[in-house]
């Protein structure tokens, strides 16, 4: 069945080692090619080619897809503060000079000392690309199962009511195709009526021959049967696509725009004014289904 492109997926969990909390959101609209944007924070940038490759592997092919995954740090695992205790040394015996030198009052503590910050320098283990992946990509799997769902299911609300336009349609179709098969039909008697009533003055009277041959050349020229024919193919072919549960969404389009060519040629083929008022139906149905398919992968 194929996919919405319209969707939502949404995700939150603790890493492996219960050190960060990741979020993972995952959105998508309407696109006429696949446009995937990636929003990382900065140390985990390098995963976005990672992501990416996620979303094609589902089968995500086409929409404007919008990723975000946050990364809220708990606590810091590895992580250690050193000391320079040469340089603290130093700088300890430079302040008990200055004291001694210029008797200041003695207030060397612990928390005045390490307002030098030259005194400490962090060390932190070297970043892990295996472990960060493996942190991000069950989160990401959970967000991406709800956003694919999503799009399924608004997939098939959308295919269901463009089924149920296009039941409407067919009906319509043979509302036509009857009115104008009486048309036809009618078109004789009405012809030699005029022709008797043109004639009267003249007294003179209509060739049967030349009222057939006016009348085979209407029926030509009117008839619709060949349109409501490839119309019915087109319904057909329909559902054949459909079924066939992959990214339809630019072959409906095409085939919508063979389905209008062929109700406006009955639209310009048909004199009667119901017809007329029929096909305009048609049109305005046909219109609702193209909107809905431009949301259709």
């Amino acid at each position: 069945m194929p996919n919405s492109m319209t969707a939502f997926g949404r995700s939150r969990g603790t890493s492996g080692d219960g050190s960060k909390i990741i979020t993972v959101e995952i959105k998508s609209v309407n696109s006429r090619y696949m446009d995937a944007t990636v929003k990382l924070p900065r140390m985990y940038a390098y995963l976005e080619e990672k992501v990416k490759g996620c979303l094609a592997a589902q089968g995500v092919s086409r929409g404007k897809v919008e990723v975000y995954i946050g990364v809220e740090v708990l606590q810091q695992t590895g992580t250690d503060i050193v000391l320079d205790t040469a340089l603290a040394a130093a700088y300890i015996r430079a302040l008990e000079q200055l004291r001694d030198q210029f008797g200041l009052r003695d207030d060397l503590s612990v928390m005045r000392v390490a307002q030098n910050k030259e005194l400490f320098s962090v060390r932190t283990p070297e970043d892990d690309d295996g472990q960060d992946w493996a942190d991000v990509c069950p989160i990401l799997t959970q967000a991406l199962a709800s956003f694919l769902e999503q799009r399924r299911a608004e997939g098939q609300r959308l295919i269901d009511d463009i089924e149920g336009k296009l039941v409407n349609i067919r009906t319509i179709c043979e509302k036509i195709g009857e009115i104008s098969e009486a048309d036809i039909q009618g078109y004789t008697p009405k012809l030699v009526e005029r022709m008797k009533k043109f004639l009267q003055d003249f007294d003179a009277e209509a060739s049967e021959q030349r009222i057939l041959t006016e009348a085979a050349i209407y029926a030509d020229k009117a008839a619709i049967d060949e349109e409501l024919v490839r119309l019915n193919s087109h319904f057909a072919t329909f559902r054949e696509i459909v079924e066939r549960g992959e990214a339809v969404g630019r072959k409906l389009d095409f085939l919508l725009q063979e389905m209008n060519r062929e109700i406006n040629t009955i639209g310009s083929k048909a004199g009667n004014a119901d017809i007329a008022h029929l096909v305009v139906d048609v049109k305005a149905l046909l219109e609702k289904i193209r909107e809905q398919v431009q949301n259709i992968e």
